[in-house]
């Protein structure tokens, strides 16, 4: 078993820029050992101060929309603009080795060789919404490392998928020309967390269709009552393919920025996003405590066998395992 890492030595490397030390402590903070935690919530307690200071960015959208492509354009132009940036690209988990299968590095080719981006593929795992679990305390480490805009991309969209809006300030809902079709598979509940609207591939013959769509996308909005008082989502077109339009996006989050700062509105999402987490990770504890409770444990395969043959509701399953646990 390898040895566990020394927190207190990569926190002191980590605020120097070495890329080294950076992936080291993502991996120790997405480290599933148990023995490991301990020294990963030193490294996050000794990393806070460093952190907070980025422009937080989540980006979704159905598969085929072109996010990755969108991410390396808008990414290479932010850096362009003097900034570093980190991408969190939470990748499908493999059912067989449970390791991220799709490989965003090699498909961000051009920004992955720039020294002032870091992008880290992590598997999604069994969290909800594609979201890995320890993606939020991946990003204070990008913070702390010095990189001042940090994108979390998405798997894709769906019912779950929201789960990125509760670790971010800004949250990108990626769309492609063809309105009509695509309006149909979005949940509403994700039009409505979406802080701009961005219609990809709006180019060549689909640059009449990006238009229509926007026009449907802008519509669709009305209908919904804007999340903050202080912003209504704007609806934006680009060509991650030519460029077009992607200095637009960034003003706009910059604008975001500015207006959402100045009102507090940011520090107030911020500070929900943090108790949201704090209950997140004593839901996920306790399951993991619950499930390796030796009572419980020796009682479970009993229990599953009996309410899949319908002989005990699930619910008085669920009290049993429970009293188990709890009376042991």
């Amino acid at each position: 078993m390898s040895p566990i890492p020394d927190p207190q030595a990569l926190a002191a490397l980590v605020p120097t820029g070495d890329r080294r030390a950076l992936a080291r402590a993502i991996t120790l903070i997405e480290s599933s050992r148990p023995d490991h935690r301990p020294a990963a919530e030193a490294l996050l307690e000794a990393l806070l101060p460093h952190a907070g200071g980025a422009i937080r960015l989540g980006i979704t959208g159905v598969p085929g929309v072109g996010k990755s492509t969108f991410i390396e354009a808008f990414g290479l132009h932010v850096i362009g603009q003097g900034h570093r940036v980190a991408v969190l690209a939470v990748d499908p988990s493999s059912p067989i080795s449970g390791g991220s299968i799709l490989g965003d590095k090699t498909r961000m080719e051009e920004l992955s060789r720039d020294q002032r981006a870091f992008i880290r593929p992590s598997p999604s795992g069994r969290t909800l919404g594609g979201v890995a679990r320890r993606t939020r305390e991946a990003m204070l480490v990008c913070e702390a490392a010095g990189f001042d805009v940090v994108i979390v991309e998405t798997v894709g969209v769906g019912q779950s998928e929201t789960a990125v809006a509760d670790m971010v300030d800004m949250f990108l809902l990626l769309l492609a020309p063809g309105a009509g079709d695509e309006l149909q598979g979005i949940k509403k509940g994700i039009v409505e967390l979406a802080d701009a609207i961005v219609v990809n591939k709006a180019d060549g013959d689909l640059a009449a269709a990006a238009d229509r769509a926007m026009r449907d996308y802008r519509n669709a909005l009305h209908l919904l009552r804007p999340a903050s008082p202080h912003w209504r989502p704007p609806v934006l077109r680009c060509s991650a393919a030519t460029g077009a339009g992607i200095d637009e996006v960034w003003a706009t989050i910059r604008s975001y920025r500015h207006l959402m700062g100045e009102a507090g509105a940011i520090a107030e999402r911020r500070a929900r996003q943090a108790l949201a987490w704090m209950w997140s990770e004593i839901s996920q504890s306790l399951i993991e405590t619950f499930r390796a409770h030796p009572d419980a444990r020796d009682l479970l395969p009993e229990l599953e066998r009996a309410v899949a043959r319908g002989e005990i509701a699930p619910a008085a399953a669920a009290r049993r395992l429970i009293r188990a646990f709890l009376t042991a």
